[in-house]
């Protein structure tokens, strides 16, 4: 496949397509992001609507009682689990980085329940730096589908994708192929017939 006629494609169909997660900012971002794994976006817009209300800033969510998170963020799923991601994340950010998220792969990564895929997310639409490609489910799956990629895992699929995508557009591609993939490439009925880029895709047609 040509990548570049691919990538020109995707780009005419989705020349600004926006990150799904409602926040104001790298620290709302970095929240939304940790409570999004096996979770909707739509469902932690809700939570997050509350939660930023309840606990705005880095120390008042590190000060926060676990309980009280929990109860809060109990509808994303593993309820346990984030709140104590975010409520330590939260006072690492107090204490060793002046309560703001840093612009940094390595102490993004450092933060509990932060791996590549959400530090990707910070990085690149909380600050718009290009360190790498997000790689959620859509991405995956439609990575896969396109002939990009041949991988499972998250970090090979993500180390395939970047030797393709040009670094310019690792932040815009990442956000084109979520909503692809939301919009037109659905696991339950993908729309082959109107997908813009089905002339060019090797599995169109196929589920």
């Amino acid at each position: 496949m040509a990548w570049d006629k691919l990538l020109d494609t995707l780009h005419k169909a989705y020349p600004r397509p926006q990150c799904a997660l409602i926040h104001n900012g790298p620290f709302q971002l970095l929240i939304a992001t940790i409570l999004s794994a096996q979770c909707t976006d739509e469902r932690v817009n809700q939570v997050t609507a509350v939660l930023f209300k309840k606990f705005p800033t880095p120390e008042k969510l590190g000060a926060a009682p676990l309980p009280d998170v929990e109860q809060v963020i109990r509808s994303t799923g593993f309820f346990r689990q984030k709140a104590k991601s975010i409520v330590l994340s939260s006072r690492c950010l107090v204490e060793q980085h002046g309560g703001q998220v840093p612009r940094d792969m390595e102490a993004l990564l450092s933060l509990r329940g932060v791996a590549r895929k959400t530090a990707n997310v910070v990085l690149g639409t909380g600050f718009g730096v290009a360190a790498g490609i997000v790689v959620d489910t859509h991405v995956k799956r439609l990575a896969r589908r396109l002939g990009l990629t041949r991988q499972i895992d998250p970090v090979k699929v993500e180390r395939d994708l970047m030797k393709k995508i040009p670094k310019k557009d690792w932040v815009w591609f990442s956000h084109a192929l979520i909503h692809h993939g939301r919009t037109v490439y659905t696991t339950l009925q993908p729309r082959c017939g109107s997908c813009p880029v089905g002339n060019l895709c090797p599995s169109a047609g196929t589920v």
